[in-house]
């Protein structure tokens, strides 16, 4: 089973789900989170050990929990980054509670949350053709690569410097050129969360890329990579999986129109193990996609 299949998007509301009156769903809080990121866990998704905490910082109000007598049983995330766009994720009803209606519901009550913005999300492929129903339109196809990565000795490389305080608004404006908001929030925490090792490029004293690793579930996983030349996306590549451990497997997602990304990762010898679909429910911000190796998180974007 691809670890995806079990994902946010495998249980897309249908019209024919039947209602569930007796379902309550609330704004989630911090340690409601906590239990839906071990849900996610349990789904094979991989997620980062630490990734709760800086997830919600974002949009507290956009995180929503459905429960049954006071018991969590459903979740679903909205994140709203900007007056134009925001980006769903951990769409998933707990395994005891699924075929009921739940999620359904649950996705009735916390979708108004985005307002009129423009949503994102990833899709599993079984799950592609609702969406579509739905109103989302398939942007591209994003495929996780995995491995025990082999190094490479790049050729032009920028210096390659951990990320300290003094980056964090550069590095912010920086991102601002290859994600559709400003996510300054989500950085500054992001960056700097405990396990992550975050490194920037630079040339002639400009930032051309950065990249972040984490600790995940299984492995490690680098998001986002973002670069303005290949030269500068393997260099920090390369300087990132130093902190991986012998024999310990990184994984990364890469949307597939990059064809830079995808020789990237097949030079360090990894391997697809399971794919996306990006879609959205309306135009998106530009953005340079070619700086793109890697996509921060399937959960947020």
């Amino acid at each position: 089973m691809n670890p995806l299949d079990n994902s946010h998007h495998a249980r897309h509301p249908h019209p024919t789900t039947p209602a569930t009156g007796e379902l309550a769903v609330t704004t989630a809080s911090m340690d409601d989170w906590l239990q839906v990121a071990r849900w996610a866990a349990e789904e094979g998704w991989n997620p980062g050990r630490g990734d709760a905490p800086s997830f919600h910082a974002v949009d507290p109000a956009g995180f929503f929990i459905g429960r049954l007598g006071g018991r969590p049983v459903s979740a679903v995330s909205i994140v709203n980054y900007s007056p134009q766009y925001a980006f769903l994720g951990f769409y998933l009803v707990h395994p005891d509670h699924r075929g009921r209606g739940l999620g359904l519901a649950t996705w009735r009550a916390a979708f108004p949350h985005a307002g009129d913005r423009t949503v994102g999300l990833d899709a599993v492929p079984a799950q592609q053709a609702n969406y579509q129903r739905a109103g989302f339109t398939s942007a591209h196809q994003t495929t996780r690569y995995g491995g025990i990565p082999t190094p490479t000795t790049p050729t032009d490389p920028p210096a390659i410097t951990p990320v300290a305080d003094c980056h964090l608004n550069s590095l912010a404006a920086y991102d601002q050129q290859c994600f559709p908001a400003d996510r300054s929030t989500f950085l500054a925490r992001w960056l700097t969360a405990p396990g992550h090792a975050a490194y920037a490029a630079v040339r002639d004293g400009e930032i051309t890329g950065y990249g972040v690793i984490r600790p995940a579930q299984d492995g490690r996983r680098i998001g986002p990579l973002f670069a303005d030349t290949p030269e500068d996306a393997d260099a920090l590549f390369n300087t990132l999986i130093t902190h991986l451990s012998p024999g310990e497997e990184v994984h990364l997602d890469i949307p597939e129109p990059h064809k830079g990304a995808l020789s990237l990762a097949g030079a360090h010898g990894l391997a697809p193990r399971s794919h996306t679909i990006r879609m959205y429910t309306g135009p998106v911000p530009p953005t340079h996609e070619d700086r793109t190796y890697a996509v921060t998180t399937l959960e947020l974007g």
